[in-house]
């Protein structure tokens, strides 16, 4: 019940931190989100440690700031620049340090796509109402799954990598969602409600392959949480792992269809 009651407040600090966040927005959003970045890359480094990787770090939040200052249009730079950049500095590293192995390369090279590259989404998002669609689907598929798994779970959902999670939680997760998502329009009197509906259906779906993908890392490095920043949570890549596929989900789908 303690754990219980510890999760809750937890949770419902980083749900307020995150309103207030989108709804003050400029530079406190951007901040709120660097700040993400810096976090989550910095717990993946740790992570790896274990499995004898040692990251380039500095090129790792030096990406982090290039992403933020190109989010927010002080660079103006194609994203495919960015990384030709980045692969250079890490090829530099590999080719003029013998201690830097490839696989230190990659993982680098790999954090900076996971996180600060996906989250820069959330603010290509922050002037619309799509932003709010990011969190509604996410955490309201880890809600409701949490809930119907530990209510119905029966069934192992994948056992190799989240031996917890379960098909009735997953399907909650979804119907959660959706839910979540028809209120949202409804408030917001948006016609095409089918669309957003859809968008919630498959956007849950992406949430837990966000979620998976997170606990494949764990299970390679032997770690239970990222971290520790959040009680009863775990750090910010154990909260925000399914937010890293929905916001570039949502913003490329607002873009393209809606």
């Amino acid at each position: 019940m303690k754990s219980l009651i510890i999760r809750s407040i937890s949770g419902l600090t980083l749900v307020i931190l995150t309103i207030f966040a989108i709804k003050l927005g400029n530079i406190y959003l951007y901040g709120y989100v660097f700040l993400l970045s810096i976090i989550g890359i910095s717990e993946f480094y740790d992570a790896v440690k274990n499995i004898n990787i040692k990251p380039i770090k500095l090129i790792g939040y030096i990406a982090c700031v290039i992403f933020l200052l190109n989010s927010i249009g002080i660079l103006w730079a194609k994203v495919s620049y960015i990384f030709i950049f980045v692969s250079i500095l890490l090829l530099v590293c590999y080719f003029t340090n013998k201690k830097v192995k490839f696989s230190d390369v990659i993982a680098t090279f790999f954090s900076i796509f996971y996180i600060p590259f996906l989250l820069q989404h959330i603010i290509y998002l922050s002037n619309g109402i799509y932003i709010w669609l990011v969190f509604i689907i996410a955490w309201g598929t880890d809600t409701f799954a949490y809930v119907f798994g530990m209510l119905f779970g029966k069934h192992k959902l994948c056992p190799s990598l989240s031996p917890k999670k379960t098909i009735e939680g997953s399907i909650g997760g979804i119907i959660g969602a959706i839910g979540l998502t028809y209120l949202y329009i409804k408030y917001l009197e948006i016609d095409a409600y089918w669309a957003f509906l859809l968008i919630a259906f498959i956007g849950s779906i992406v949430a837990q392959i966000g979620d998976l993908t997170a606990s494949k890392i764990k299970r390679v490095t032997g770690i239970k949480d990222f971290g520790f920043i959040m009680p009863g949570h775990g750090g910010v890549l154990d909260r925000f792992d399914s937010i890293l596929f929905i916001a570039p989900y949502t913003y490329y789908i607002s873009k393209l269809f809606l």
